[in-house]
């Protein structure tokens, strides 16, 4: 090798890496983008695939609607409760590596919650799938910014097209798939076990990336971001946890995510019953859950790329969260009738939970700071989002009809529209955490 190769060559170690590590450079970002677009297909199923069969379970399990609208707040509980150790848990093992559990905990819920033959071990497996993607939901973001940290919005946009793509996919084809089963909603549920045990296998490779400072940046990135940044905010960003509970816009984007989170459980968990209540057949009523979530495939990707473009992204919140009021008030209205407009126009507005992911992303330079933000922001949203499906469920069996929820639903969606607006704002958690 001659001197200009060698020196060439040198920057591809860094400190802390073995001399092979550079040879992983070319396979290792490609294999990272395999895991995280399997990883995100696998984030929705396991709720959407309940949603799509929620009266067949209720009937096997003898659940009442209050037991119900429980089983629908099961997953921001869990993703309250588990997301808030995912920092940690990567620190420690690396993110790969509890990714890559998250996956076997969602494979393993899904395959042996249908046959547990009570609501109390369908509850608790479905809880350990949840344990699974409420880790993975948070180290998503942080996984993005490590690996592709000149790409935040168009990984970002890919993710959560993913993500729409697989909460779709669940609430389309599990009734189908149930009928080419034998009609058992057992075996319709447990068949998503197997999509789950292929996202494993991407991160095997990665298990001992530790995620410290060996992320595969080009060449000199690492150390302009160093140069531009104060020395004083860089030894905050690397050394010392922010004291994120003192950011205004932390607060902001939290509520943000929980508002946007309890729209979306509930449309998940309760809008095929709307729909078959208001005389839909059960199938069109899971086709029109999966309308509704197909919408952010190809919104997920343009809605990330635009907002990483725009100094605010208020405006964009304020968008969809008229499409949100709309569609609200046509399953209020008209919900038979007009059934495929208010899928499309719900859909829409639930392209706040990609938005959201973004502004993670960007309210935050550093690498801890994301991780920082994110298990906050998702944490603390997803506690907010709990009483939302619960209080739905509860107000459909006391009041016999979908008026009070729907007008619930509604009028959450104004504080919503407001939150995100200040969330939206061009500003750093970093910037006021440390004033």
């Amino acid at each position: 090798m001659s001197p200009t190769e060698r020196g060439t060559a040198a920057p591809t170690s860094t400190p802390g890496t073995t001399p092979g590590a550079g040879r992983t450079r070319a396979w290792a970002p490609r294999l990272v983008v395999v895991g995280i677009v399997l990883s995100a297909l696998n984030l929705r199923p396991a709720i959407t695939s309940l949603g799509a069969l929620l009266e067949e379970v209720r009937d096997g399990l003898g659940m009442s609607g209050g037991v119900a609208g429980l089983l629908t707040s099961v997953p921001p509980l869990c993703f309250a409760v588990f997301g808030i150790t995912a920092p940690r848990l990567a620190r420690r093992f690396g993110p790969a590596a509890v990714v890559c559990a998250g996956m076997v905990a969602i494979t393993t819920g899904l395959l042996i919650r249908p046959y547990l033959g009570s609501t109390a071990g369908f509850l608790a497996a479905s809880a350990l799938a949840l344990m699974g993607i409420a880790v993975s939901n948070v180290l998503m973001p942080v996984i993005v910014k490590r690996w592709f940290p000149d790409r935040v919005g168009s990984m970002t946009g890919l993710y959560s097209m993913a993500l729409a793509l697989g909460t779709s996919a669940a609430a389309a084809v599990t009734v189908p798939l149930t009928d080419a089963l034998g009609g058992s909603w057992r075996s319709g549920l447990a068949v998503w076990a197997a999509l789950a045990g292929a996202a494993v296998l991407p991160w095997l490779p990665l298990l001992r990336d530790r995620g410290g400072d060996t992320a595969p940046a080009q060449p000199g990135r690492r150390e302009r971001a160093a140069r531009e940044q104060p020395a004083g905010e860089q030894r905050t960003g690397e050394h010392a946890p922010l004291r994120i509970t003192r950011s205004r816009t932390a607060w902001a984007l939290a509520v943000f995510f929980g508002l946007q989170a309890t729209a979306a459980y509930i449309t998940m968990g309760w809008m095929p019953q709307i729909f078959r209540d208001a005389g839909v057949p059960a199938g069109t009523a899971g086709v029109l859950l999966a309308v509704t979530m197909v919408m952010g495939v190809p919104l997920a990707f343009v809605i990330p790329r635009v907002a990483t473009r725009l100094p605010h992204q208020g405006p964009i919140v304020l968008v969809l969260g008229m499409c949100g009021l709309a569609g609200y008030a046509g399953l209020y209205v008209a919900p038979a009738a007009g059934a495929w407009a208010w899928a499309l126009l719900l859909g829409v507005s639930n392209c706040a939970f990609p938005l959201a992911l973004t502004m993670v992303g960007m309210r935050a330079r550093s690498g801890p700071g994301v991780a920082q933000l994110s298990a906050f922001a998702q944490s603390t949203g997803y506690l907010i989002s709990i009483p939302g499906p619960l209080l739905v469920g509860v107000l459909y069996q006391q009041s016999g009809g979908w008026g009070l929820p729907i007008a619930l639903m509604a009028g959450l969606m104004l504080p919503q529209m407001a939150v995100g607006f200040l969330a939206g704002r061009d500003r750093t958690v970093e910037d006021e955490a440390t004033r």
